[in-house]
């Protein structure tokens, strides 16, 4: 979309005065970094306060439930452990790509290209807005739950093309079991919908 003064950029539809900034497309095709000044401007206590709510709620779970089941506790990474979220956060950046050797490499990679995919479409039905949504349809819920759906096949792909049969057996359980919750979760999410139409 074009700018008042002729840049590219993107903007959101509707009142663009809670909006303050344009990102500008440049020819290699990067965001602007100059709005990122803009950005830590816009960051409010609450937002860090969240971050750091939802980092001690997941320290505690993980203390508790040593706690319970009798284990030894976080302890390695800072003091009481509570640097772990940030210690699993940097493993998961640096963890290496382990394919199988006899199986089929392009068809096992495609997996966890299809969870991605299904997860990021399954928010393209969802108003975060009353003006900013990507794909209003009069069939949302609909559409959504077919996306989500989509997300078993990948097990079973996985565990097939792994070219061993535990890894196969392993796929079709996990299959089963992913196709079993979403029977509820269809169900509930149908009697939501059907108590707002109301």
């Amino acid at each position: 979309m074009e700018g008042p003064n002729g840049e590219l950029g993107i903007f959101l539809i509707g009142d663009q005065s809670g909006f303050p900034w344009i990102w500008k497309i440049h020819p290699p095709g990067f965001i602007n970094l100059q709005i990122l000044p803009q950005l830590v401007k816009r960051i409010k206590l609450v937002d860090i306060m969240t971050i750091l709510g939802v980092l001690v709620i997941v320290w505690l779970e993980r203390e508790i439930s040593a706690g319970i089941q009798q284990r030894i506790r976080l302890e390695y990474a800072g003091p009481l452990g509570i640097l772990q979220a940030l210690a699993n956060g940097t493993k998961l950046l640096f963890k290496e790509n382990i394919l199988p050797s006899r199986g089929n490499t392009r068809l096992f990679s495609i997996g966890p290209a299809i969870a991605a995919i299904s997860i990021l479409l399954s928010f393209s039905v969802i108003p975060f807005n009353s003006c900013l949504i990507l794909a209003d349809l009069n069939v949302d819920i609909f559409l959504w739950i077919a996306i989500l759906s989509i997300s078993p096949v990948r097990l079973l792909m996985s565990g097939y093309r792994s070219n061993n049969k535990y890894s196969f057996l392993g796929g079709l359980r996990a299959t089963a079991q992913s196709i079993s919750y979403q029977i509820p979760l269809t169900l509930c999410v149908l009697l939501i919908s059907l108590r707002a139409i109301r």
